[in-house]
């Protein structure tokens, strides 16, 4: 039972992953190329998005792992052979519920504590990236603004942008001098001052105009170091918003008086609570998988390991439409996240009893028999293809 759990869980749980990142994956790598910064900082991104990935895989992935389970033990007569022997639900549940446990536990880990900071620290490469603090790159072939006051075009750029050719730099300071150059090649160097760069210039013309100036000066040269001032680049806020918050810190701001105003609290009080209800949630789903795990007698359809998936995806809807609601103020946050749990659980409970407690108690049967009854009259409206000789 232990690895007929393992096997589908960890698959599921991997493959959820894998599709959300692929889906993020496109349009983080749209949105560092137009910000102008190294491709690199997608892999930090998607890094920091795992955890929130992980929350909403871990619940499905128990779901299937426990349904698929019980599921080949269904089709395969076992589970009537061990009930034949005296063996209920209840015994064959001990080892789901173990990881119902464990992954209870991991999931509240991560949404808890680190969902929160890894949503923060995502924001903050997202701000760092429209800021230019990760070092935006220099569109060649573009007319680029560095800072207020500084304009420059590379035409080409070879060896990861360390050898630049075709340059044009022009540079305006306070006093109304401007400082125009042209050279073959370039490249940029440190120094000792972390807010200066230093670009070195290798044949070519500079041209200096000032008001004082009755003409424009100019320099043919080798080789010309201009230096550079880095623009300021502001500093990413403190970590307070209400999904940055680790648990703790959440309750206090919903219950300990530390909330900004009213409408801080509430929702403080609706992020609090759907946490909490997602994870609670999760000691429902080894019962809810069991009930949809077994089909009618005499059939092998696959009608409960998607009405599974529907189940926990409109829940999951539905908790964040009530977390909005809660967070409005147009309903109790407790009450818009805790009715819809009782629900979904006494539904849950309804399902399990009829499977284990009443004879030959079938939850999906009536489902199974109307969809069998749709897939009929839609054969029937379908034209026939008539057998050609």
């Amino acid at each position: 039972m232990s690895r007929s759990i393992a096997v589908p869980l960890l698959g599921t749980l991997i493959l959820a992953a894998m599709l959300l990142v692929l889906d993020k994956m496109l349009r983080l790598f749209d949105f560092v190329v137009n910000a102008g910064g190294p491709v690199s900082v997608v892999w930090r991104m998607l890094a920091n998005l795992l955890p929130e990935y992980f929350s909403l895989g871990i619940p499905i992935g128990l779901m299937l792992g426990i349904l698929l389970a019980f599921r080949k033990l269904a089709l395969s007569s076992e589970l009537d052979a061990l009930k034949g022997s005296g063996v209920g639900y209840g015994r064959l549940l001990k080892v789901p519920y173990v990881y119902a446990f464990g992954l209870l536990v991991v999931n509240l880990l991560i949404v808890g504590w680190v969902e929160p900071y890894s949503r923060y620290r995502y924001e903050g490469l997202r701000f760092d990236l429209r800021s230019g603090a990760l070092g935006a790159a220099i569109k060649v072939g573009e007319f680029n603004q560095l800072g207020k006051r500084m304009t420059l075009r590379i035409d080409k750029s070879a060896d990861d942008g360390t050898q630049l050719s075709g340059i044009f730099v022009a540079i305006d300071d306070k006093s109304g001098t401007r400082i125009s150059a042209t050279a073959e090649e370039g490249r940029f160097f440190a120094t000792d001052d972390p807010d200066t760069i230093l670009f070195r210039l290798r044949k070519g013309r500079l041209v200096q105009e000032a008001p004082n100036f009755p003409t424009p000066r100019t320099l043919a040269f080798d080789s010309y170091d201009l230096p550079i001032n880095l623009p300021a680049v502001d500093r990413f806020r403190q970590r307070g918003e209400q999904q940055e918050l680790f648990l703790d810190e959440l309750i206090g701001r919903a219950y300990g008086g530390r909330a900004r105003n009213l409408d801080d609290q509430l929702a403080a009080r609706a992020n609090l609570h759907i946490r909490l209800v997602e994870v609670v949630m999760m000691l429902m789903l080894p019962l809810l998988a069991v009930a949809l795990a077994v089909p009618p007698k005499r059939s092998n359809s696959s009608l409960g390991i998607f009405l599974s998936i529907v189940i926990v995806v409109t829940y999951h809807k539905v908790n964040q439409y009530a977390e909005q609601m809660g967070a409005q103020g147009r309903v109790m946050p407790e009450l818009a996240l805790w009715l819809p749990f009782l629900v979904f659980a006494a539904m849950i409970f309804w399902m399990y009893h009829v499977l284990a407690h009443r004879p030959g108690g079938q939850p999906i049967g009536t489902l199974e028999r109307s969809f069998t009854k749709l897939g009929s009259m839609v054969r029937k409206l379908l034209p026939r293809q008539e057998m050609r000789a």
